[in-house]
């Protein structure tokens, strides 16, 4: 009997998925457990193991079909059963023709909800016109998000701001060397919440700049007896996540979000570490920051970055963040505005580390220097308080015992 592979709970707010790409074609064997589809969300790639064993019977949802939570994927058959199916199947190779069909629409309607109506009940009920909607779906199809985002009066409006991004027809000398590929589920969502913050915040971004010796040297003094004991090597960003979370302490208004009327103060410390993929960025969050050492900091980071790039992140890993901290110094970034990751009313880049002349004492020193960059909301943050938080990220990273002192 065959095993069905379907579509997995996603997480929290996520209800549907874009198939990525299938590592296994029809006929091939596969492992239990072992991948063989991948799906792409608006947060993360996910990876879905085999069921069973045996051989890769069917595929429902081909690559760049949109498909909802519990939706079929495939069927996987026992290894002896499945090779004699399709032989027996084999004069009927033109029979299968509608399946492609047969299987997307219950893609398609899965895709618009899972557990409720397809969408074309849902536009008869609501009185919208289907074709006046434009669709975030596969070729441009209508899912039932598309639907609720135009009955809520454009709650979810990312769609109809499409055709603005419609270019002009390149020449044709031209057109014959581009290449046209479609935008990931992961970098649509990044797009769009990159926009819906610019045009949602006052942001503004103020600068300072730290003198990173003292860390340096703490480092470099300690950094063998750290990843002996530790096992993880002693980097910058647990330095400064300890110093964000002592300004945070002292400022709370950059740890706080808007509620419609309301502010809402976290006391607590969730701290998102924007980490680069081949795929886009991604900002896993290290839960209760503060209280972990240093240590726990760098083995948490460490273990995120690995699973990003690997694809291999949880959803609820990247839920609850509080504050960012993104580092395009690894990247030989000198300066730059990080735009807040909303709801948050505040992110903190890190840049490169330059040596610079300074003016230490009177004397011109050669100082290892590094620009920060804290870009806020200023509808919650003052320009007072954040210029104090950048203040004291920069006290606690030029003398840093006053992490270990809780100064």
């Amino acid at each position: 009997m065959a095993t069905e592979i379907r579509v997995p709970t996603l997480g929290e707010s996520v209800t549907e998925a874009t198939i990525g790409r299938w590592f296994k074609k029809v006929g091939e064997a596969v492992a239990a457990d072992e991948p063989v589809v991948e799906l792409e969300t608006d947060k993360v790639t996910i990876e879905v193991p085999a069921p069973a064993a045996g051989v890769l019977e069917a595929v429902a949802a081909k690559d760049g079909d949109t498909v909802g939570v519990g939706a079929l994927l495939g069927t996987i058959a026992a290894s002896g059963a499945a090779a004699a199916p399709a032989k027996a199947e084999a004069p009927k190779a033109a029979a299968p023709a509608p399946a492609p069909a047969a299987a997307a629409a219950p893609a398609k309607s899965v895709a618009a909800d899972a557990n409720g109506p397809a969408v074309a009940k849902l536009a008869a009920e609501s009185g919208v016109d289907v074709s006046a909607v434009a669709g975030s779906g596969k070729d441009g199809r209508v899912t039932k998000g598309d639907l609720l985002g135009v009955i809520a009066g454009g709650a979810t409006a990312p769609a109809p701001a499409a055709p603005v991004q419609v270019r002009a027809p390149s020449p044709a000398a031209d057109a014959a060397r581009e290449e046209r590929v479609r935008m990931t589920k992961l970098r649509q969502t990044i797009a769009r919440r990159l926009k819906d913050a610019q045009n949602t915040a006052a942001m503004l971004t103020t600068f300072n700049e730290v003198d990173m010796g003292a860390v340096m040297a703490l480092r470099s003094q300690y950094k063998d007896l750290f990843e002996k004991k530790h096992g993880v090597k002693l980097g910058f960003m647990s330095f400064f996540t300890k110093a964000v979370i002592q300004a945070l302490k002292e400022i709370p208004a950059v740890n706080a979000e808007i509620d419609g009327t309301d502010l809402i103060y976290k006391n607590y410390y969730n701290i998102g570490i924007a980490v680069g993929t081949d795929k886009g960025l991604v900002v896993p969050v290290l839960r209760d920051a503060d209280q972990l050492s240093l240590a726990g900091i760098e083995k948490t980071i460490a273990s995120y970055g690995k699973r990003a790039r690997d694809g291999q992140l949880k959803i609820d890993e990247m839920q609850g963040g509080t504050f960012t901290i993104t580092n395009g110094g690894i990247y030989g970034s000198l300066m730059s505005t990080p735009i807040l990751n909303a709801p948050q009313s505040g992110i903190l880049g890190m840049h490169k580390i330059q040596e610079r002349p300074m003016v230490v004492g009177g004397k011109i020193e050669i100082r290892p220097m590094m620009y920060l960059a804290l870009s806020y909301d200023h509808r919650i943050v003052d320009g007072k308080e954040a210029v104090t938080f950048l203040v004291r990220v920069k006290e606690c990273l030029e003398d840093p015992q006053r992490l270990v002192l809780d100064l």
